[in-house]
């Protein structure tokens, strides 16, 4: 749910980069003092610190592409595809990769969210696709496949390291991805603060905050069970884009919200 809300909420600022990376400017600085600590304390394999540059580019990946997908599509539409791909593709790998399991209706659950997906694109139907069908798509499925492949390098770093050490690096990745598109020389820092303070302080607490619960839940869990029941806000951010910002298709995209939602359920609760 957390992670619903911060999507609306960047969905709704102007500057979605700036925005974006403001609400990391505070977690960052807040957890570097622990960040650092651990760093020099711990002993860890030279391959753990590979994959935790991994897991870096890869936020900062998943951060371009976001910022462009939110700015491009509508969030009823955009929310649910991007979710579902990585919803989609996780179990397939913690089977493959992980040697965990998946039930018949866990995979009963996936086909569910390849239907919900393919419903939602419109690719069946001329009328009902994407104005910039091209762009959006793209980066559609580069922020699903972004998001399956963090989730699946930081599965692997947590063997080595803290929540609050991967929290930490995913925050430095995601600034860093937004770089490109801030001129930070003309931007008003203070007048951004006075004029979206609110906004800024419940993005600067549930962006971050989200990801350190999926970090926890995942430390605890299989990554097949955990990843889908991350993604029960599917129906919530498309609930939030047709009625919150008037998008338009309600019927067809929350009918096929619901039909990704439903495939999560199959997965995270019968998937194992």
């Amino acid at each position: 749910m957390a992670h619903a809300i911060w999507n609306l909420l960047t969905k709704k600022s102007g500057n979605k980069q700036l925005f974006l990376f403001m609400i990391y400017i505070p977690a960052t600085l807040l957890l570097l003092p622990e960040f650092i600590a651990e760093i020099v304390s711990v002993q860890v394999p030279l391959s753990g610190y590979v994959l935790l540059v991994l897991s870096l580019l890869i936020q900062a990946g998943y951060a371009y592409f976001l910022s462009r997908t939110l700015t491009l599509g509508d969030l009823s539409q955009v929310y649910p595809m991007m979710r579902g791909i990585a919803t989609f593709l996780l179990p397939l790998c913690g089977v493959i990769f992980l040697n965990e399991r998946l039930s018949l209706w866990g995979w009963l659950g996936l086909g569910l969210i390849a239907l919900g997906f393919f419903l939602l694109s419109g690719f069946y139907r001329r009328k009902q696709r994407f104005q910039a069908s091209g762009k959006v798509l793209l980066s559609i499925v580069a922020v699903g496949f972004c998001t399956m492949a963090y989730v699946m390098v930081d599965k692997v770093n947590l063997q080595h390291f803290s929540p609050v050490v991967l929290l930490e690096i995913s925050n430095i990745g995601f600034m860093l991805g937004l770089v490109p598109f801030i001129r930070f020389r003309e931007v008003g820092w203070v007048k951004q603060i006075r004029e979206n303070g609110r906004l800024l302080a419940a993005g600067s607490i549930l962006s971050p905050g989200s990801y350190l619960l999926f970090l926890f839940a995942m430390s605890m869990s299989q990554l097949t069970y955990v990843a889908p029941l991350r993604e029960i806000g599917t129906v919530c951010g498309t609930f939030m884009g047709v009625w919150l910002l008037k998008e338009g298709k309600a019927a067809l995209r929350l009918a096929s919200a619901s039909i990704i939602f439903a495939g999560i359920l199959l997965v995270g609760i019968l998937g194992i």
